[in-house]
């Protein structure tokens, strides 16, 4: 997991995003004005900036230019394409636009820290090793056959960890939105993960919700 810098005036917001990644195993600093991140990331060396463009003291565009060797993700409420543009020619590795689902801010995040080779690609828990790079799956050091779609869902809820996730939810991001069929589906891949890598204690059931990665 890596050390996130958090640069967000609106509270609530900085918030919202630093206990969303902490969930999910990263360790979160926290700046509301450009000053101090810029303080931050001289004293830190975070691995990763999250942000935002209307700061005060230095703007985000302002500051990016003092940020060398380190991945920065805008999130920003600047909608227009030239600012995305700005943003981008800048030096930004990606450019997201408020409002924003988290879910997809937590995969905008793991795709720039694999993409920097920051990001150990497996993960382990109990008798469990997952290798995401080539999508497979080991239990007792023995590999667990997986469908493409099991490894997918598996993949999607480690990756989205201590973090409940509605059926239709999973749907979209497992399946796409053009999937035709129930929400039934992600309850059979479900009992299959629980059966194959014992994942019963793990992959919780959240009544009327969907489901839940406990790590």
């Amino acid at each position: 997991m890596a050390r996130i810098l958090i640069v967000e005036d609106e509270f609530s917001i900085n918030n919202l995003i630093s206990k969303n990644l902490s969930l999910v195993g990263h360790t979160c600093i926290s700046a509301y004005d450009g000053i101090t991140a810029l303080k931050l990331i001289n004293d830190n060396k975070p691995e990763l900036v999250i942000l935002d463009v209307m700061l005060p003291g230095l703007n985000g565009f302002e500051l990016i230019s003092y940020i060398k060797d380190i991945p920065v993700i805008f999130v920003t409420a600047k909608t227009e394409l030239s600012d995305r543009l700005k943003g981008l020619a800048l030096g930004a590795d990606d450019y997201i636009v408020k409002p924003f689902e988290m879910q997809e801010l937590l995969a905008r995040v793991n795709a720039v820290l694999r993409r920097i080779k920051r990001e150990v690609n497996t993960i382990s828990f109990d008798n469990v090793l997952v290798d995401f790079d080539s999508r497979k799956a080991f239990l007792d050091g023995a590999e667990v056959k997986l469908t493409p779609k099991e490894f997918d869902l598996l993949e999607t809820l480690i990756r989205n960890r201590n973090i409940a996730l509605t059926r239709d939810k999973l749907l979209d991001l497992v399946w796409n939105m053009d999937f035709t069929g129930d929400t039934r589906t992600v309850d059979i891949h479900i009992q299959q993960l629980r059966k194959k890598l014992c994942l019963k204690d793990r992959i919780k059931s959240m009544y009327k919700i969907g489901y839940r990665f406990e790590l």
